[in-house]
């Protein structure tokens, strides 16, 4: 069946020709009358004008629609892949995801042996009771070391105290008074021997009486007992003095140790205190093991998709080694590269349609953002315009689209995959 472009085709013939018809007829003296149906109608007239009318239509409404429009087929879905690796040196003893598999937020994706990592957590934890009981036997020596040095230090001052009474006593009661018996007794006996003296010619001369003469002799005797008496107790007064001289500067030492005896009550602040260090330092430590344990459980950061996998059971892995790669489906944008020369009009927030070539269909989103600078410059080997033969080339900038959300049921995409882009600038 003729299409409605080979009928206007036709038409279009048919009135070129009809002039020279005209023409040849004239030319032949009208010898030859005109076709019939050869002159144009007013039915046909009125077609060919309709016709005109909706092509002029179909071309402005054409402009109107893609006058607004910049589209790129340079453009894919992206994602944030997600690379798992472990964190410890260690032997794989359980793999629990396949590829391809569904996982969500902390579930458990491989399993590294623990029994190295226990073995430095109960050692840890060991330790960290023995520093514990350390640091409460130190704590209790402070208090007991602080009231038993005050005890000590009372003592001392109590006996230094008296001890200088005894000194001052011995030294100025008991040997003033004994020095003043002395020099009593003394004097008595000086009478007595000068009196003795004189009554010596007398009792020779018989002037005085043999009785009388005795008396003197007597008293000079007394009074000679009297003095080495009293001087054996200013000897003893004054040996009592040295003692009680010493017996004070025993207790003066005495006292000065019970103070310096203080100082250990610093000494065993300063002991407690390195022991609540070294408690914390077992804090840290077992702490830093049981971290280490929670390592051997490795468990998917995100909600997502496993692919990638790399990892074998009985696998000896290192710190840092990937061992499988999570997708998460759930938030994919698409990048896609525009020209320079078509980003003019192009805005945050503006729409977009993706048309999903696994899909083939359209879906709806917006622009996100534009990148700050162009791909050949981020990429891993950027141009050198300043060396060589220098060929202007239009560069493509990547151009961040958000998706509008998509039902699951509906269509999933993937990292990767080809989309079709187009934004509307107004």
């Amino acid at each position: 069946m003729p299409s409605e472009n080979d009928t206007r085709s036709t038409e279009t013939l048919e009135l070129e020709s009809k002039p020279a018809t005209a023409g040849l007829a004239a030319a032949t003296g009208g010898a030859e009358p005109p076709a019939p149906g050869s002159a144009l109608t007013p039915a046909r007239k009125r077609i060919l004008a309709a016709a005109g009318v909706l092509a002029l239509i179909v071309v402005v409404a054409m402009y109107l629609y893609y006058r607004n429009r910049i589209s790129t087929d340079d453009a894919e879905v992206d994602a944030h892949v997600t690379p798992i690796a472990s964190k410890i040196y260690g032997n794989i003893s359980e793999i629990l995801v396949l590829d391809n598999q569904q996982v969500k937020a902390g579930q458990v994706l491989v399993r590294i042996d623990p029994r190295d990592s226990q073995a430095k957590v109960d050692q840890a934890r060991a330790e960290l009771t023995l520093a514990e009981s350390q640091s409460s036997g130190a704590s209790t020596e402070v208090p007991l070391a602080q009231a038993t040095t005050t005890s000590d230090v009372s003592a001392a001052e109590a006996d230094a105290a008296g001890s200088q009474a005894a000194y001052q006593e011995a030294t100025s009661s008991d040997v003033a008074y004994a020095q003043a018996n002395v020099a009593k007794s003394q004097a008595a006996y000086d009478k007595a021997q000068a009196d003795l003296a004189r009554m010596k010619p007398l009792a020779d001369k018989a002037e005085i009486s043999q009785q009388d003469y005795d008396g003197y002799v007597e008293t000079a005797r007394v009074a000679e007992s009297q003095l080495e008496a009293d001087k054996q107790k200013l000897a003893e007064a004054q040996n009592k003095a040295q003692v009680a001289g010493a017996n004070l500067h025993a207790a003066t030492a005495h006292l000065a140790e019970a103070r310096a005896g203080s100082r250990m009550v610093a000494v065993r602040s300063s002991d407690a205190a390195a022991a609540r260090a070294r408690v914390a330092e077992a804090q840290a430590n077992l702490d830093a093991a049981e971290l280490e344990l929670s390592y051997t459980q490795i468990v998917a950061p995100v909600d997502g998709v496993v692919t990638h996998k790399s990892v074998e059971v009985g696998q000896i892995v290192e710190p840092g080694q990937g061992l499988l790669v999570i997708v998460p489906l759930n938030d994919v944008w698409v990048t896609a590269d525009y020209k320079e020369t078509q980003l003019a009009d192009v805005r945050a927030g503006q729409k977009a349609e993706i048309h999903v070539d696994m899909y083939d269909e359209t879906f709806t989103g917006h622009v996100d953002s534009i990148a700050g600078a162009t791909g050949a410059r981020l990429s891993l080997l950027p141009p050198e315009n300043a060396t060589g033969n220098f060929v202007k080339v239009v560069q493509r900038i990547p151009v961040k689209i958000l998706l509008d959300p998509i039902p699951p049921e509906k269509a999933i995409l993937r990292p990767g995959m080809n989309v079709d882009v187009t934004i509307l600038t107004q």
